[in-house]
């Protein structure tokens, strides 16, 4: 970290870019010094360093012994001992990867934003080879900036990138979980201190700093400017109002930011890769459909191709050649040609298309996945931008942007830029000022530098504060969709906020949750701090939960209750924090934090909990309570059928009242080992009400605690039903399990399946015992293991199948269940890279295929769900094999919505969900995917 006493000698702004990173910076100490941009040295071919301002966003993972140890040697030292692992960076990680499929890690920065995966676990490249090296998206970006900081430190050694002042860009649109990954990929590569800027911000601090001296005349005629940015992999839209003050300066203020959309420059290199891919497979018998890395290597092509043919002096055409693989390296290449002319139209007309303001960008649930990345499901820019324009037209006034300013490669090609100014013009029936963006693929980064400046007074400041309004969900009975603002847009960085009108009583030791929501909405009539607003009226963003566990700063174990307020502030790092604050001690201070793990599942709304939970508790109390009370067996065995009759069916029980049970029976978990009857009821009871392991904010919390009963296993563990209701209590909340948590369950799963008659003999007490149902079950749940063991707990499955069909119906039904959640191409909880590999699928479906699917419906279910389509390449199988599926399917008169998973990307419907789970969710608990 920056030591106080060392001062900076660089203002630096890195643009850590899906395509390219730059860097520039200006002297600390001279007011009147230029930015310049900071050439990085980098591999631009084996053995071959060369400077250059863009360094690209990418890895290339080489194979053994692919390039000599002297075709990586870089200026500055490298750790010798991990030469075999390092990966290609540079120039020339973009030359290997556009030869080599498969190996090369790009687009790290949209992988932040895909709450639909770990961010922090090494899924890329996507969907290659199991000996390929794998890197984290988080871990990817890391490694950019700890390359950028490598080679500054090798040019200036006596001012370490770490100790100067760095400013990094981000998208507009990134919400706090994106934003708190970058910071930890900052921290990751060694560079604690910076500051966050957004970067349509930093491309019009670029245009300002530029035009410093004839500002005020060139914004003479300007009231209000859309930035646009259009990067590789995002598109983001501000809105810059503009006013003059006495002296006729320019007061600039940023009052709108658009919604987060992974669309950009990599969706235009798809377009061109599937017009290639068709094109190449033209005359083919059989056609052609290239593999996710396969079609990887072609976008690579595409996007060389496409610069090519956009740049100012363009041939008419050129040539994208795919090579063959491995031996078939030259004989099995494939070549198209394409046009100026086409990769213009193409792109003109499909993403910024002549529209109306009044059209509304296309949404559909499903979406659309390439490569695991949820693209936007409307690829129309100029439709974006229509709906960004009526979001924001109660504060408008009806006053559209007048003046444009673009950033972005891809504004590179005049057509696409003059497309997108004559549809604003359009809209507003008048020209508009156009702004000169010189160079955009660096602008970014020479902004982000002007920001520094700007803070320093140096240069001129863009004012706005907050893009983002920010609520507190209350969640009171009846009104779950109320919230009060607690940061209204606008504020300022750096000033604490204090809720003081609403007081809540929590008490230490215990965790503590807030579900928060932000909108980007301006509205005529903003909301102010305190006023209440409707969730269900208007665009509002469900945030991940904050949760923290309070304790006293001078006793730990203290457990009173407190009255709290809440402080929020807008950092000057650009991220929200929340404190709690004691109301009778300012001094006593708590920072919650966003719980990203899991934050892509719907949290469950608050609601009313029953008048009778309390007797319910009671009935918990007598079974399970401390104090030893006369309660026979009968009574233990029916205290579900008791709790049902004040609380309603135990399928009415919603999130809330389930993990207020949840918590009534682990403060007496101790109480489950006086009877078998005892224990049986109390593990049936707590995995019911902790099921699936998540949807609440402090489920993490719950789940470590429960956690810390399983090397104890059971107290009576010769009972049967008690050792089946064991493993039926983590087959029910396996969702909330990590993946060392899940690979543990495996070991267990492994040896009860295993074991001889000798090792089950010596199995140490606190290890369950399980049947073969227990453990299909269990095995069927563990979505977090490894493809590969997912694989051979498959495996086990086939071999069982064909003793099912001799057993009957009932055994056959359930291992058809488990193979089809074993394989399924989405799982419910566990991330996407860890799906069975998609061949070991195909070879299931085909032992599926035998079956006869009128007689034995569950194989139809099972290889409807192995065939189901994700638009994800690594993960779908193969189109002849989905053609054979969907004809079955058809022939035997499957449901619509089988066929239509198979046939197109699709949700389940709450009928598919609970036979694939086993058993219905919460009520208002809803899976996404």
């Amino acid at each position: 970290m920056r030591s106080a006493k060392v001062q900076p000698a660089w203002l630096v702004g890195i643009d850590l870019g899906t395509t390219n990173t730059v860097v520039a910076y200006a002297n600390a100490n001279d007011p009147q010094a230029g930015i310049e941009l900071f050439a990085i040295e980098q591999l631009v071919a084996p053995g071959e360093v060369a400077a250059r301002p863009l360094l690209p966003s990418l890895r290339y993972h080489r194979a053994d012994g692919e390039l000599a140890a002297g075709d990586l040697q870089l200026p500055w030292p490298q750790d010798a001992d991990n030469n075999a692992a390092r990966p290609v960076l540079g120039e020339l990680a973009r030359q290997l990867g556009a030869q080599v499929p498969g190996r090369l890690v790009a687009s790290a920065k949209s992988w932040l934003s895909n709450a639909n995966v770990d961010r922090q676990a090494p899924i890329l490249p996507w969907g290659a080879d199991a000996d390929v090296a794998k890197v984290s998206p988080v871990a990817a970006s890391a490694s950019y900036l700890a390359y950028v900081r490598a080679a500054w430190n090798q040019r200036f050694p006596d001012a370490p990138l770490e100790d100067q002042e760095l400013v990094l860009t981000i998208p507009a649109s990134f919400d706090e979980g994106a934003r708190a990954l970058t910071l930890e990929a900052a921290r990751m590569a060694g560079l604690p201190t910076l500051r966050l800027v957004e970067e349509p911000q930093a491309a019009f601090y670029d245009y300002l700093h530029r035009q410093r001296e004839t500002l005020h005349l060139d914004l003479a005629q300007t009231r209000r400017i859309l930035v646009c940015d259009v990067g590789g992999g995002t598109t983001d839209f501000s809105l810059i109002d503009v006013a003059f003050d006495d002296d006729g300066a320019p007061q600039l203020t940023r009052s709108s930011v658009g919604n987060h959309l992974i669309l950009g420059g990599d969706n235009m290199d798809l377009a061109l890769a599937h017009l290639a891919e068709t094109r190449m497979a033209a005359g083919q018998e059989g056609g052609m459909r290239l593999s996710a890395t396969r079609l990887s290597q072609l976008m690579q092509r595409c996007r060389a191709a496409k610069e090519l043919l956009l740049s100012n002096d363009a041939p008419e055409s050129t040539s994208i050649t795919l090579l063959g693989a491995g031996s078939h390296l030259i004989g099995a290449s494939r070549s198209t040609d394409i046009t100026r002319e086409e990769v213009a139209t193409m792109l003109v007309d499909g993403f910024f298309p002549k529209v109306e303001l009044s059209e509304v960008a296309r949404k559909n649930r499903a979406g659309i996945v390439e490569f695991g990345l949820p693209y936007a499901q409307d690829a129309a820019i100029t439709r974006h931008l229509a709906s960004f324009l009526q979001q924001h037209q109660g504060a408008l006034g009806g006053d559209l942007p007048d003046t444009l300013l673009l950033n972005g490669g891809v504004f590179r090609a005049d057509a696409l830029a003059r497309r997108l100014a004559e549809t604003l013009a359009h809209w507003r029936g008048a020209p508009l000022t156009i702004l000169h963006n010189d160079n955009p693929d660096v602008a970014v980064a020479r902004g982000a530098v002007a920001y520094a400046l700007a803070r320093r007074g140096q240069a001129p400041r863009i004012g706005g504060g907050s893009p983002r309004s920010y609520f507190l969900v209350l969640g009171e009975a009846g009104k779950d969709n109320r919230a009060v603002c607690i940061l209204p847009r606008g504020s300022a960085s750096g000033e604490e906020i204090g809720l003081t009108q609403r007081l809540f009583a929590l008490r230490l030791g215990r965790p503590v949750r807030f579900h928060l929501a932000s909108s980007i909405a301006q509205t005529a009539t903003p909301p102010k701090l305190g006023d209440i607003v409707d969730l269900s009226v208007g665009e509002y963003l469900r945030l991940p939960p904050l949760a923290s566990v309070l304790h006293d700063k001078q006793d730990a174990n203290d457990k009173r209750d407190i009255t709290v307020q809440l402080a929020t502030v807008m950092t000057e790092v650009g991220t929200l924090e929340v404190h709690c604050v004691a109301a009778a001690d300012a001094g006593q201070r708590w920072l919650l934090e966003f719980q990203l793990r899991g934050e892509e599942e719907t949290q469950a709304q608050t609601s009313a909990l029953s008048p009778r939970v309390k007797e319910a508790i009671e009935k918990i109390e007598r079974i399970f309570g401390g104090k030893a009370q006369k309660v026979d067996v009968k009574e233990v065995r029916q205290l579900r059928q008791h709790l049902e009759l004040g609380l309603g069916g135990r399928e009415s029980w919603d999130t809330p009242l389930l993990r207020q049970l949840f918590d009534a029976l682990m403060q007496r978990a101790h109480g489950r080992r006086r009877s078998a009857e005892h224990e049986r009821v109390w593990l049936n009871l707590a995995g019911y009400c902790l099921r699936p392991g998540y949807g609440d904010a402090l489920d993490p919390w719950r789940i470590e605690q429960l956690w810390a009963l399983f090397d104890t296993g059971i107290q009576h563990h010769k009972d049967n039903q008690v050792c089946a209701e064991w493993w039926t209590l983590w087959r029910r909340v396996a969702g909330g399990l990590s993946t060392q948590q899940q690979l543990r369950l495996l070991d267990d799963f492994a040896f009860n399946l295993q074991a001889d008659a000798a090792q089950r003999g010596s199995r140490p007490v606190t290890l369950v015992n399980g049947s073969d149902d227990d453990m299909l079950r269990l095995g069927a749940s563990l979505e977090r293991i490894p493809g590969a063991y997912k694989t051979e707990v498959g495996a086990w499955l086939i071999k069982r199948m064909e003793k099912a069909s001799k057993k009957g119906e009932a055994a056959q039904t359930n291992t058809l269940w488990a193979l089809a959640r074993v394989g399924a191409r989405q799982p419910f909880h566990g991330s996407a890279h860890e799906v069975v590999d998609s061949a070991s699928v195909a070879e299931w479906l085909t032992m599926l295929l035998a079956l006869d699917w009128k007689k034995v419906e569950p194989a139809a279910f099972a290889a409807t769900h192995l065939a189901r389509m994700t638009g994800d390449r690594s993960r779908d199988i193969a189109d002849d094999v989905r053609a054979i599926i969907l004809a079955r399917l058809k022939a035997v008169g499957a449901p619509p919505l089988w066929q239509a998973m198979v046939s197109e990307v699709t949700q389940l419907d709450e009928a598919v969900t609970r036979r694939m789970l086993g058993e219905a969710l919460p009520p208002g608990l809803k899976l996404i995917g």
